[in-house]
């Protein structure tokens, strides 16, 4: 049992009070994440922030710092524990035993101690394993990128092993990011983080596996471009333009993520099969699309198959969106005029297909998004459960542009009816689904390894676009937060 004494500061300590009034705060690990947390603080006004990375790192991490005053650059680990109040492992998931298990002993009696790792299960066992006994354990973790303007954007805090008091403190040493918090517990944590970024990321890491297998920027093809494209098109680089170990932790320690992912390329590779065996035997033309609504007629077979993909699909929604129809609020993607002002292609200034629904953009199946949906059915996921306590950004996005495909009735029959009857995608679509049933192989022998060389690779491939990507992706971000804002 916890023998803590607690911390000696107020609650209510400010960053304007004065320095010997204030606790020191500790960051072991400088990464992109560490490196934005000490960078919020120091801006805040605290004025004893204590940070170290690797001991390789020192001088320049000590350069890099030298003109910030309120923070001090330490030699290692050890240093930061023993002079910190509040500290923070800032490290990956994988390592984050073998970092506390070496600088854990060193803490501070009374200190307050919080991780930032995306999965939790192996952090509350290092902590339980390596903190003394004197020690308060108050977790922490923001649902988004270094990127990200933390405003309005959920900020996990666990309060595992400490009194209110030290939560409190917690609460106001954080209280300048303007984040929003979320209260859970480390199991908590992992279920919500699972259910709200395992399918996610695994649909984005699929797509830009498919792509650079195919070596080829889809939108410079006219193809994915426009509206819905525009969101899966920059999302995709943006988890390709962070580093593997953000997305591995999750999907390889979480078991919920390794359920999810699985299912997903279960899912993905069942719909692919069905629209294969309910494809089009009229006549095509030699762009590959249906020429108008394809061989309707077809013989009983196809139209079998075709009719088991449709209630596949409508069961999906069903299941997913059936309350949706019936609550006020508005949908979360902004219009697809609006979200053309960020894509990185030029859209056809007319249809390419006969499908129904086109309108000006070129019709397409829809794979990764069929699939998400029908994931979460068939794993009893309801998305909007955590959409307001603990949704990251691309969660929202991916989840709005997945809305606003099946709650259109014109457009989930497009895709359908593209699905089915156009064969442009086909090859695409197959991409697809090796890259999926990939990642879930990788995820499933739980080599982290493997993951950074299947990362890394499709990184090489768009490393060259990230810099366009970025500054349009982050614009996208804030234009449909905002709008987030004004629908609540």
């Amino acid at each position: 049992m916890a023998i803590s004494i607690g911390t000696s500061f107020s609650s209510q300590v400010r960053p304007e009070d004065p320095a010997e009034d204030q606790p020191t705060l500790g960051l072991i690990g400088m990464g992109a994440m560490g490196r934005m947390y000490a960078n919020l603080l120091a801006k805040a006004g605290w004025k004893k922030i204590h940070v170290c990375d690797l001991p390789s790192k020192y001088e320049e991490l000590k350069e890099k710092y030298s003109n910030v005053p309120t923070i001090t650059v330490m030699k290692d680990g050890h240093a930061v524990a023993r002079s910190s109040d509040f500290m923070m492992y800032s490290v990956e998931a994988e390592f984050i035993n073998k970092v506390v298990a070496e600088y854990g002993p060193s803490t501070k009696i009374g200190a307050i101690v919080a991780g930032q790792t995306s999965v939790k299960a192996p952090e509350k066992e290092a902590f339980e394993k390596y903190l003394p006994e004197d020690t308060e354990i108050v977790s922490c973790h923001s649902l988004h990128g270094p990127t990200v303007s933390p405003l309005g954007q959920p900020l996990i805090l666990i309060k595992h092993r400490a009194q209110d008091s030290s939560l409190h403190l917690v609460e106001q040493i954080f209280r300048s990011f303007g984040s929003r918090y979320v209260y859970l517990s480390y199991e908590e944590h992992d279920l919500v983080t699972a259910n709200t970024q395992a399918v996610t990321h695994a649909a984005f890491l699929s797509m830009g596996t498919a792509w650079a297998s195919a070596k080829l920027y889809p939108w410079e093809q006219g193809l994915y471009v426009g509206g819905m494209e525009t969101v899966k098109v920059n999302l995709a680089l943006r988890i390709y333009s962070n580093l593997w170990h953000v997305y591995a932790g999750l999907a390889i320690l979480n078991p919920k993520a390794k359920e999810q992912i699985d299912q997903y390329a279960k899912s993905v590779t069942e719909l692919y099969k069905m629209m294969v065996e309910a494809g089009n035997k009229g006549e095509v033309n030699g762009n590959g699309y249906a020429n108008g609504h394809g061989n309707i007629n077809g013989n009983g077979h196809e139209k079998e198959k075709e009719k088991q993909l449709r209630e596949r699909v409508e069961w999906a929604r069903d299941k997913v969106f059936r309350k949706r129809n019936d609550e006020k609020r508005k949908p979360i993607l902004l219009s697809q005029e609006i979200l053309d002002k960020f894509s990185l292609g030029q859209r056809p200034s007319s249809p390419t297909s006969g499908s129904p629904g086109s309108s000006n953009y070129t019709p397409n199946s829809h794979l990764s998004l069929l699939a998400m949906v029908d994931c979460w059915a068939h794993l009893s996921i309801n998305p909007f459960d955590h959409l307001s306590l603990a949704a990251t950004p691309l969660f929202r996005l991916f989840l709005g542009v997945a809305e606003h495909l099946f709650l259109s009735p014109s457009l989930l029959n497009s895709a359908i009816h593209s699905a089915i009857y156009d064969t442009w995608h086909r090859s695409d679509d197959l991409e697809f689904v090796v890259a999926a049933r990939g990642w879930s192989q990788c995820v499933r022998f739980g080599s982290f390894e493997v993951y950074r060389k299947r990362f890394d690779e499709t990184r090489e491939f768009f490393e060259s676009r990230f810099e366009e990507a970025g500054k349009l992706g982050s614009d996208m971000i804030k234009e449909v937060m905002k709008s987030e804002v004004e629908n609540k």
